[in-house]
């Protein structure tokens, strides 16, 4: 019985990762395909959506399975916070699920639009479903960008854990994902011209693989003609862990326990305790 019990549970954490990945995705890749194949909106709108994306996605997940909605957050929390390791591939696949299905959707619907701005479905449009190395434009190599997404999920897992901490500055509970959604907006508005900021390997490749088996036959392929698809998963993985060790050495081991006074305040006397 209690076997059964937990294997609902991971189910139905399962189902919110997946639902959540797919909410952000749909909110995501579907203003990255309005400004490149509508000719509506600019950065600054993608920047917002993908953010507001997230804040969606983290209300449909949050109260069943803490909605992570990215491997890098997995990772990094079954190796720092004591997330279960044999639940990372499970909820890994569930992102990416989400984020395919969410990514055919936009495919289907943007699908007159996308074949009047590009009708051989190229490396034109391709950066509406995954990402690139300068965006697609920009004299960046697969190394820079590979560099950019380690440092830009160590970022974003750094402050996850600084918002989350509860021995932290933390906000209520029920602000936290909107507060997570604007870390995305700011990385978003500072650091995407080098890759996209995917910086989730679930968002890049489950709408890589969507576009590709949908027609965009070089969506494995940057504009250099090399294999990409690796960089969007290996340096968010890299970095989520860098991000998330480095809270731990600089700012969570000095936090105080959640049973002890906080710094600079002097404790009750026992005697007026009560």
């Amino acid at each position: 019985m209690a076997e059964r019990r937990r294997g609902g549970e991971l189910l139905g954490e399962l189902a919110a990762e997946f639902a959540g990945t797919l909410v952000l995705i749909l909110f995501g890749v579907g203003v990255v395909a309005q400004v490149a194949a509508g000719g509506i909106g600019d950065h600054d709108s993608i920047a917002w959506a993908w953010g507001l994306g997230v804040v969606l996605g983290v209300y449909t997940a949050a109260r069943i399975s803490g909605a992570h909605l990215n491997p890098a957050v997995t990772v990094a929390l079954a190796a720092f916070k004591g997330f279960s390791w044999r639940k990372v591939v499970p909820y890994a696949l569930a992102q990416t699920a989400g984020a395919f299905v969410a990514a055919l959707l936009v495919r289907w619907n943007y699908s007159e639009v996308l074949a009047k701005v590009d009708p051989g479905h190229t490396i034109k449009t391709q950066g509406v479903f995954s990402t690139l190395p300068g965006n697609g434009t920009l004299p960046v190599t697969q190394w820079g960008a590979l560099r950019d997404q380690v440092i830009g999920t160590a970022i974003l897992l750094f402050l996850i854990l600084a918002i989350s901490d509860e021995r932290n500055s933390a906000p209520l509970a029920n602000l936290a994902p909107f507060i997570v959604g604007l870390l995305v907006v700011a990385i978003g508005m500072a650091w995407g011209t080098d890759a996209g900021y995917a910086i989730n390997p679930a968002r890049d490749f489950g709408p890589r693989l969507a576009s590709f088996l949908t027609g965009y036959g070089t969506a494995f392929r940057d504009q250099y003609g090399d294999l990409y698809f690796w960089v969007p998963i290996i340096g968010p993985l890299i970095g989520g862990l860098a991000g998330a060790g480095l809270y731990q050495v600089l700012v969570a081991r000095f936090l105080p326990r959640e049973d002890a006074p906080e710094p600079g305040r002097t404790p009750e006397p026992a005697g007026r305790a009560g």
